[in-house]
């Protein structure tokens, strides 16, 4: 019988902290320890470094419900690298507790490629994500409190934008009315929760440089408008130093290790189908400046995360990869080829062919919008027929792509060496510029389009009510050199989760925006998409408990 991802992790010796630390060049002192095997690091040790390492990240094709492993590939392909004697590093996203307890599970990776330890890390590890919730229900207590103290900055209770959040999946609380019961329990208005992942707070951190830009990123946060429509911000509320006090602990990047004893760097989880998907900046510089490689990934598919990571992280820190790898399998292609998921394992050489233009499609994105070189990590099944492989690769060869059988699942990093190899070679190359999307001087509704149809490959762009001309407004109050980070369903290249493969002709429908000033660039939102997902039929969570002994199964 096959064990579970957990009871794998069980079977494997964490080492101390401490002897992590050592192997990445880490001074003991600059570490916070939260136990024997997790620490917090003290960025200003290392702020007087340069970077020296080459960037790889990883992203994938779209997602389906047959899995693609790109945490797994990124953790594998990090052991892969140091068993080729390279200097590398990971840097990852934190789970966010609604997808752990909902579908998705955990996001520690999977098999002999993991990290640990693995139950802390996708429960409450560090607190982190405590901490950005807890910041941001201070700014919507202090809002309300305004208003409730005499309303002294003129707040439309109408026009209130900002939400609270919370790190769980509960679709009860995408739409309330608060404040009711007379006048001692605030104003009655209409109110609502984000999931923590989806916060601007949670962008905040993750693109905050320092203490002092994370301080003026939340002080420039717009929470609601006057009754003359003019913006208010959290500094205009008085929130902005209280809820900086409260991120301070959580912005130091935090350390644990693979299940081979790699070191790995895991902070901030923003979602890449709501938000911009990448850890934070903070985590990133470090790596950069600790190790020779950082392998990173990006959040679902390269038409999310990847772009994002280009052109919101990338841009925003003036670095670029210097290697891209895209995640596929053979199981996912066939999905995306129209098979259900209980005909998967068995060879289906058609559907296959079906579904190979999501792939071609990520692949020309990478090369010919971005200008990067792709290496493909097919990462293997059993079920998987050699004749599925091989066609996989001759779809990789056609289209200028490095391609390399991963199987990191089932035999760690030595199952990864083969990426590691390809990696490596496209690593040797001269590094040509990396191109952005679209223009950042360009107007919103032209960076919108020109992404939409570049990189997703839309025919036409259309706006619900309202959405120009709020664009228009959003330009004229600071948002006209801002990014583009469109909300869509991650499933699709499209704004429909039920158009698989590379769809077309058609047209994205932006039905709302917002301007996130903090994190510095405006959110589009497509199709059906929202900030707070809701729970399946069948939650996770229902299969998750503690025994006698104290110790946590379930999780995957």
């Amino acid at each position: 019988m096959p064990y579970t991802d957990q009871e794998i992790a069980k079977k494997v010796q964490a080492q101390p902290i401490t002897e992590i630390a050592r192997k990445a060049g880490i001074d003991p002192t600059a570490l916070i320890p939260y136990g024997a095997f997790k620490a917090k690091i003290q960025t200003s040790a290392y702020a007087s470094l340069p970077r020296k390492a080459k960037l790889v990240l990883t992203t994938a094709i779209n997602p389906t419900p047959a899995g693609e492993g790109k945490t797994t590939v990124t953790i594998g392909l990090t052991d892969a690298l140091k068993r080729l004697s390279q200097n590398a590093i990971a840097v990852l996203r934190e789970p966010s507790l609604g997808p752990v307890f909902g579908v998705k599970g955990g996001a520690t990776g999977g098999g002999w490629a993991q990290v640990m330890p693995m139950e802390d890390i996708n429960l409450h590890f560090t607190g982190d994500l405590h901490a950005i919730s807890t910041a941001n229900n201070l700014l919507a207590a202090m809002v309300d409190n305004s208003i409730s103290q005499g309303n002294p900055l003129g707040i439309d209770p109408r026009q209130i934008s900002w939400r609270r959040c919370m790190d769980m999946n509960d679709r009860q609380l995408r739409h309330i009315v608060s404040g009711i019961g007379g006048k001692g329990f605030g104003m009655p208005r209409e109110d609502g929760f984000d999931i923590t992942a989806a916060s601007e707070v949670m962008a905040i951190f993750c693109l905050a440089r320092s203490l002092d830009d994370l301080k003026a990123r939340l002080d420039r946060i717009e929470v609601a408008r006057t009754f003359d429509n003019k913006p208010v911000t959290a500094m205009d509320v008085g929130a902005s130093g209280a809820m900086c006090a409260l991120l301070r602990d959580a912005f130091q990047p935090n350390l644990v290790q693979t299940l081979e004893g790699s070191p790995a760097l895991i902070h901030g989880g923003p979602f890449a189908n709501i938000a911009h998907g990448c850890n934070s900046v903070a985590a990133t510089e470090l790596g950069l400046r600790l190790s020779d490689i950082v392998v990173t990934e990006a959040g679902f598919g390269a038409d999310l995360g990847c772009e994002k990571f280009i052109d919101i992280k990338c841009r925003s820190l003036g670095i670029q990869p210097s290697c891209v790898v895209l995640v596929a399998t053979v199981r996912a292609l066939k999905y995306h080829g129209g098979l259900s998921k209980n005909q998967l394992g068995e060879e289906n050489l058609a559907a296959l062919t079906r579904g190979l233009p999501n792939l071609v499609r990520h692949i020309s994105n990478i090369q010919d919008v971005w200008g990067l070189p792709v290496v493909v990590a097919v990462n293997r099944f059993p079920t998987d027929t050699e004749a599925e492989l091989v066609a996989v690769e001759a779809a990789c060869k056609a289209n200028g792509a490095r391609g390399a059988r991963c199987e990191v699942w089932a035999h760690g990093g030595a199952g990864g060496e083969a990426l590691a190899r390809e990696v490596l070679q496209a690593l040797s190359a001269a590094p040509s510029p990396m191109r952005f999307t679209y223009p950042v001087e360009d107007s919103l509704i032209s960076k919108i389009e020109t992404l939409a149809k570049r990189v997703y490959g839309a025919k036409d762009v259309s706006y619900a009510p309202g959405v120009r001309t709020s664009l228009r407004r959003m330009e004229k109050e600071g948002a006209k050199g801002a990014a583009i980070c469109i909300a869509k369903t991650q499933y699709s290249l499209s704004d429909d989760p039920a158009k698989l493969g590379a769809p077309e002709p058609f047209t994205l429908t932006i039905r709302n925006a917002r301007f996130s000033r903090g994190a510095g660039f405006v959110v589009a939102f497509a199709g059906e998409i929202i900030a707070m997902p809701g729970l399946p039929k069948t939650p996770a969570a229902e299969s998750i408990g503690v025994d006698e002994s104290g110790e946590i199964f379930g999780l995957f």
